[in-house]
């Protein structure tokens, strides 16, 4: 029997189609063929790109030039531009904005052939210090109120490129979805004096049916009411509505956990595309509504095995052919305890 399951920060409603009850091997989505290198986003091909605007690299490399290890430039086909002037227009119903933001594209490797669950641990780390770095850069660009970052991985998921990359768009609004969260997370924290997410952590350390992961600092489940199949996500056990406040040290566990998960999605779900966004409360500005008691950052990876369609834009609702216990268990099975 199918079952209607509620999202408790968002009271969104998920249909949860227990008598499907797929495989991963029954939505025949699998890995692409790697496409031979070099690309523009490769070590040696610096010129290509737009020049960087950040980077970790070794020591007495220069600019633009090899040595790095993780490398920051500007899109260069941006959905916003940092050079255009903040404009707003009201005309009567319609309003508008200028298209101003910042749109970046964060390397992760210098490596073709490598994708981010193949680096080390503290080569993710490295690139989540830069995901830290650069939100704390434009934070203090005043015409921005929000900063993204996710990554598509697989042409199915969205990416262009195969090189292993991660994306970055600052806006001058609150996006709707982002706008959802925040509401639902000030309403509880109103009612019951509490954050909700925090709650969340809690309760799946008290029970670990859809728990994957735990370490000292993050852990990471599957939510009881996921979107899409073998959706996962990933809380600090800390309260923390910014991830621009994370501590070195909590971007080690933070990259343990990572690790850990995309190897195990990999083994998993025959390597399928997925998205992994990163979900924070707004840049703090006087003249806003703060949201560091009520709300919480958090990570979610989206598996790309399933469409959305009619229905789901239709009604808000989601179908999941996947019981969430169940993915669960198969993404615990394949974590490796060692790395």
């Amino acid at each position: 029997m199918s079952e209607l399951r509620k999202d408790p920060v968002v009271d969104r409603w998920v249909i949860i189609a227990n008598e499907r009850s797929l495989k991963p091997y029954d939505f025949g989505v699998h890995g692409e063929i790697r496409k031979p290198g070099p690309c523009v986003f490769c070590e040696g091909m610096e010129m290509h790109t737009p020049k960087e605007v950040f980077s970790v690299r070794d020591k007495h490399t220069e600019i633009n030039q090899p040595g790095w290890r993780v490398r920051v430039v500007p899109n260069k086909f941006p959905a916003l531009r940092i050079e255009e002037p903040f404009a707003h227009c009201i005309d009567g119903i319609c309003e508008s904005l200028s298209g101003s933001g910042a749109h970046e594209v964060i390397i992760e490797t210098p490596d073709h052939y490598l994708e981010l669950g193949d680096l080390s641990v503290k080569h993710i780390a490295e690139v989540m210090y830069v995901y830290r770095e650069r939100m704390c850069d434009l934070e203090r660009d005043h015409r921005f109120r929000y900063c993204i970052i996710f990554k598509n991985q697989g042409a199915l998921a969205g990416a262009s490129i195969q090189h292993a990359h991660s994306q970055l768009i600052a806006i001058p609004v609150i996006p709707k979805r982002v706008k959802e969260e925040l509401l639902g997370a000030d309403k509880y924290y109103q009612e019951k004096g509490h954050c909700i997410f925090c709650d969340i952590v809690q309760y799946h350390q008290n029970n670990n049916q859809r728990m994957i992961i735990e370490n000292e600092q993050f852990l990471a489940f599957v939510p009881y009411a996921p979107r899409f199949p073998y959706e996962i996500w990933i809380l600090p056990k800390k309260h923390s509505s910014h991830f621009m406040k994370i501590e070195d040290q909590e971007l080690n566990y933070l990259s343990e956990i990572l690790k850990k998960l995309l190897v195990s999605m990999k083994k998993s779900l025959n390597d399928s595309p997925y998205n992994l966004i990163l979900h924070a409360a707004p840049f703090e500005r006087k003249e806003e509504k703060s949201y560091q008691d009520s709300y919480h950052w958090h990570m979610e990876m989206l598996p790309t095995i399933t469409k959305v369609a009619g229905f789901e834009w239709g009604t808000g609702f989601y179908i999941n052919p996947v019981i969430p216990e169940n993915a669960a268990e198969i993404l615990r099975k394949n974590i490796t305890i060692k790395i």
